[in-house]
């Protein structure tokens, strides 16, 4: 156990090390001027960045705002594909002509650039919250479904067997043996999505959007605002570590039977 405690704190210091470093570097190239703070802005100025749209606001709205319309944005999308993804998947690795339906469709769309099919996305469904959630919702389909049909994939066929010469029915093989057989790898994948979700929230808030974190990092740029957009990169970074660490903390009360 003390082993266990001492390997903990070292790993800690590592990484409060690591950010010491990275932000003293940090501080020291914009203290010397070696690239100029229209580029890269100074510690202090995104601090001032930070007071300024937490208490002023950015366009009138406090960065709360802006952070919570942005995660409602991405939640939404990303629950809405966990729900169709992650039975899709399940089914495209249990039954091959199910995945002979779906394989090359998510396949072709997968390695599309965001805003390749988000201009049709507009020009189908307009400029409203529709079709920024619509995008968000296709980004996070591949990643979940993939992983859900690899995991079946790696579930043993004699195990299978196995149970079902014991009698085990269908159903009993699905829940009992396949789904938590799968877990591991679906939670992966849906930590994985959420990610690759939030890379694409600023391709989904940069046409007709007045609100949201990804919204102010584009509208900042216009301006050559570094330090919003510092700050706009920040919230995004600090609430995507937030949002993996509740995805984690959920992996480890259901998969505690694989520490046992």
């Amino acid at each position: 156990m003390s082993g266990t405690r001492f390997k903990f704190r070292v790993e800690n210091w590592i990484t409060l090390a690591t950010l010491l470093i990275l932000f003293l570097a940090w501080y020291e190239v914009t203290r010397r001027g070696v690239v100029p703070k229209i580029f890269i802005p100074s510690p202090y100025d995104v601090w001032q960045g930070f007071e300024e749209t937490i208490f002023q606001g950015y366009h009138g709205k406090g960065l709360f705002y802006h952070c919570m319309v942005s995660l409602g944005r991405v939640l939404l999308g990303w629950l809405a594909a966990c729900l169709v993804a992650i039975p899709l998947g399940l089914a495209m690795g249990l039954s091959s002509k199910v995945r002979a339906v779906f394989d090359y469709l998510i396949e072709f769309y997968r390695p599309l650039p965001p805003l390749a099919y988000y201009t049709l996305l507009v020009l189908w469904f307009g400029i409203g919250e529709f079709s920024k959630i619509l995008l968000l919702f296709l980004a996070a389909i591949p990643p979940l479904t993939i992983g859900a049909v690899e995991g079946v994939k790696e579930v043993s066929p004699s195990v299978i067997q196995a149970a079902r010469s014991l009698g085990a029915d269908s159903r009993q093989v699905f829940f009992k043996i396949i789904l938590p057989a799968t877990t591991p790898a679906i939670i992966t994948s849906m930590r994985i999505s959420l990610g690759f979700t939030y890379t694409v929230l600023v391709a989904a808030e940069i046409v007709a959007a007045t609100e949201g974190i990804g919204w102010m990092v584009w509208d900042a740029s216009k301006f050559m605002r570094s330090d919003i957009i510092f700050v706009g990169i920040i919230t995004m970074g600090v609430t995507g570590i937030g949002l993996d660490a509740c995805l984690r903390f959920a992996a480890r009360h259901l998969l505690r039977w694989k520490r046992q």
